[in-house]
């Protein structure tokens, strides 16, 4: 690897163990400040390295990060592999692992990636759950409107839905970035990317009741001041909290599928390319950096398709 790779397969466990802590406090400030990631997702990362750092100190002799080869990955990813990590985890995984090389061979510390030569494994094409107009409706009617705090419940079904919005941009959502006069929304995403997000008038209606009827009376604390939804103390809503809530109302619903907070994005997506919409347009309002992340969505059903077809193609017509 050009910097005398055996030299850094170290015998002395914690001078191997010095090596990985320098190595994943530079990964650390190199995910923050270069790449700007959330600390969510920077926390993400390291655990997955960490998963890395664990294998290569196990081995004998322990592995310093800066010896590691293509065929000490290899060997990481069989592991990882035999003991049931899923691909699409597995991929995931191996992001982290050459995000974490990037980091090394930019600090000096490696002077050849050995990553770059490691294949991910084949994922497939995963189709998402998604709920049908009907579907949405019932878990919408399943909120017990007599309870506290139904209101907020209620818009805060139509906004994911409306907007396609992550939990946790639903739940970081605030009063000073409701733009309802223009129609939009200013949500911060992914590495605390804002957007521009469209919101329609019923969204917007529920969410004014909202806000008039039970946000007024409820003692928001300082520091969620100007967050839209809130619990019953006045604090920030959790992401569990809303996990929660849409589970329950998808089992009163009778809706016997996977849901998750996530349904909703999926189902405005899916939602949106069924109705004709321009996929980068749903790219640009879902916030995804590829065009193949929301490719995911054009997932029509093969009748669709088949009737589509032999309605409009000029050889699908009987012969005569």
């Amino acid at each position: 690897m050009g910097i005398a790779a055996d030299l850094w397969r170290v015998p002395v466990p914690e001078l191997c163990r010095m090596k990985w802590d320098h190595a994943l406090t530079g990964f650390r400030t190199y995910l923050k400040l270069e790449r700007a990631l959330s600390a969510r997702t920077v926390e993400a990362y390291l655990r997955d390295v960490g998963k890395l750092r664990a294998y290569a100190e196990a081995q004998q002799p322990a592995i310093a990060p800066q010896a590691l080869q293509l065929e000490d990955l290899q060997a990481f990813v069989a592991a990882q592999a035999k003991q049931g990590l899923m691909a699409t985890s597995q991929a995931r995984l191996l992001s982290a692992v050459r995000m974490f090389h990037k980091s090394l061979l930019i600090d000096g510390q490696i002077s050849a990636d050995p990553s770059e030569l490691l294949e991910s494994p084949r994922t497939g094409r995963h189709l998402p759950d998604f709920l049908s107009v009907e579907e949405i409706d019932a878990m919408v009617q399943a909120i017990d409107m007599a309870r506290p705090l139904a209101h907020r419940d209620r818009a805060m079904l139509e906004t994911l839905y409306g907007c396609g919005l992550r939990v946790s941009e639903l739940c970081g959502l605030h009063i000073s970035k409701l733009h309802f006069e223009e129609g939009f929304i200013r949500v911060v995403g992914k590495g605390d990317k804002e957007r521009l997000v469209p919101i329609g008038p019923e969204a917007m209606h529920q969410i004014g009741i909202y806000r008039t009827a039970e946000r007024i009376h409820l003692p928001a604390q300082p520091k969620a001041a100007d967050v839209l939804f809130l619990n019953a103390r006045g604090g920030a809503l959790s992401r569990v909290s809303v996990f929660k809530l849409v589970k329950a109302l998808a089992a009163k619903a009778g809706i016997r599928k996977a849901i998750s907070p996530h349904t909703f994005r999926h189902s405005f997506a899916t939602h949106l390319v069924e109705g004709g919409a321009d996929l980068r347009a749903v790219q640009e309002m879902l916030g995804h950096a590829s065009i193949t992340t929301t490719e995911i969505y054009t997932h029509l059903d093969r009748e669709y398709l088949r009737s589509n077809i032999m309605r409009f193609h000029p050889r699908a017509k009987a012969v005569r």
